[in-house]
């Protein structure tokens, strides 16, 4: 069970703490959720949050709803032409823009300079006399509560799930709240013989980093003996490779693959925001192992191999093999990268014309022709006629049905009996220069997803379940 500290503990975290706004009152849930109840005291700032919410009901909006639900966000919160209302700092000529390009094009970004205002009036006084309530003393409560150390203890554990490079994927779950997650155990033995601690490292500090609804979460870290262990978000659906080749027949129907397609350009956008480029990840992990031409040319790249996986998994979705190399083919590694070096892939009466013509355009041999690379990234990808039915920013914030949802009491992978086992590491000894690598990579929950973990339950604490003071 959860318990709040004395308000009194927290004095070391309140002087410590980073004074920002946008993280404390923004992106992180719990501290947007008590800057949210501070602001419901005070009129003003209570009408900046409800035009905030108002705007952002709009943003997903349906295309066809867009113009109407833009007319009632000015006619709520602005009284006329010449005047905002009770709004502090939006000026007259942003209102008569919005209301001027409302009519013209109804544009996701109508508010946006309206948006930055509202934040910008926000974080001034108001951030500041939210520091002094007893709201901020609440968020610093849950913040010391989140930094306290993860354990083994922390998790009860459950059934093998899979296998990575370094050690099996557990289900587990948090004794406090009951959240399920996937606890990726990594063999500390195993990490030092194939001199891994770089690799590892890298991949802890770059799901730490990313936050995306479409890119798994790193949730907690900790060690036991023998491992380190990344706990991340569960996809109890399994992985699209199981779903390709293991239900039915091999592909989907071209619907379904252009809705994961379209995820797939959410996550990479998320991604490449972030400057990482995924590059040649496995089947199982979404994008494909057939590396792009200039990969294996050695050549230089950014993003370009990313597109080119984007266009490999829909040809592969909609087929059922991958373009260079046939369902169940025995091929040597050299001659699938002969193939895609050289060969152009052959399309069935399976493909759609926009189809065709996306796949064609994500596979181009030259990465500085292939669609995605030209400058525009992801918004030249979402452009192409394939996705004209997608309301991307809906599916964001995933508000659009998904063509297959997974059956709750199915399990969508390999029965533990077919997954291998890690042989013992032998000849390998830890000693105390390892232990400054460990110490960077267990650093406990992380804010995030730990928070969210935690808001969406309620507690017997405080007049709201625990968040309001």
């Amino acid at each position: 069970m959860l318990k709040l500290p004395p308000v009194s503990q927290c004095n070391e975290l309140r002087q410590s703490i980073e004074k920002d706004y946008s993280s404390l009152c923004d992106k992180q849930p719990i501290g947007r959720l008590l800057f949210r109840q501070f602001c419901s005291t005070q009129y003003s700032l209570k009408r900046c949050i409800e035009f905030l919410d108002a705007v952002a009901e709009y943003e997903v909006s349906p295309d066809e709803d867009r113009r109407e639900r833009g007319q009632l966000v000015l006619n709520t919160f602005f009284i006329n032409e010449n005047a905002a209302a009770p709004l502090p700092r939006i000026s007259a000529r942003v209102v008569r823009a919005c209301r001027l390009r409302l009519k013209e094009i109804p544009s996701k970004e109508l508010f946006k300079e309206c948006v930055r205002v509202v934040h910008r009036y926000l974080s001034g006084k108001p951030f500041e006399e939210y520091q002094e309530s007893p709201y901020f003393s609440r968020f610093l409560q849950w913040k010391w509560l989140e930094r306290q150390p993860v354990t083994k203890k922390t998790f009860r554990h459950y059934r093998v799930l899979g296998k990575g490079g370094f050690g099996e994927v557990y289900a587990c779950q948090v004794r406090a709240t009951g959240k399920m997650y996937a606890c990726k155990k990594m063999l500390k033995k195993r990490i030092k013989r194939r001199n891994g601690e770089a690799m590892a490292l890298n991949e802890k500090r770059l799901l730490e980093k990313v936050q995306s609804r479409f890119v798994v979460s790193l949730c907690y870290t900790y060690e036991t003996k023998d491992a380190l262990c990344l706990v991340l978000t569960i996809m109890n659906g399994g992985d699209l490779k199981f779903h390709i080749y293991n239900l039915g027949s091999p592909g989907f129907n071209e619907q379904r693959a252009v809705f994961y397609a379209a995820e797939l350009c959410c996550g990479l956008e998320d991604l490449q925001r972030e400057r990482i480029a995924y590059r040649d990840l496995k089947p199982e992990n979404i994008l494909l192992d057939d590396h792009a031409p200039e990969v294996i040319n050695n050549e230089a790249y950014t993003y370009g191999p990313d597109w080119w996986g984007l266009g490999c998994l829909l040809y592969e979705m909609i087929q059922g093999h991958s373009p260079f190399r046939r369902f169940k083919e025995k091929v040597k590694r050299e001659e699938v990268e002969r193939r895609v070096k050289e060969d152009t892939e052959e399309y069935s009466r399976r493909f759609s014309e926009d189809a065709e013509s996306i796949c064609r355009m994500l596979l181009t041999k030259d990465p500085k022709q292939r669609l995605g690379c030209q400058g525009d990234g992801a918004a030249g990808v979402r452009k192409h006629p394939l996705f004209k039915n997608i309301n991307f920013k809906r599916l964001e914030v995933h508000m659009v049905e998904p063509p297959f949802c997974p059956d709750p009491h199915a399990v969508y992978c390999k029965d533990i009996m077919d997954i291998e086992q890690f042989s013992v590491v032998r000849g390998i000894f830890l000693d105390a220069t390892d232990t400054t690598f460990y110490s960077q990579f267990v650093t406990g929950s992380v804010s995030i997803p730990w928070q969210n973990e935690v808001a969406g339950r309620r507690w017997p604490f405080g007049s709201d379940g625990g968040f309001r003071p």
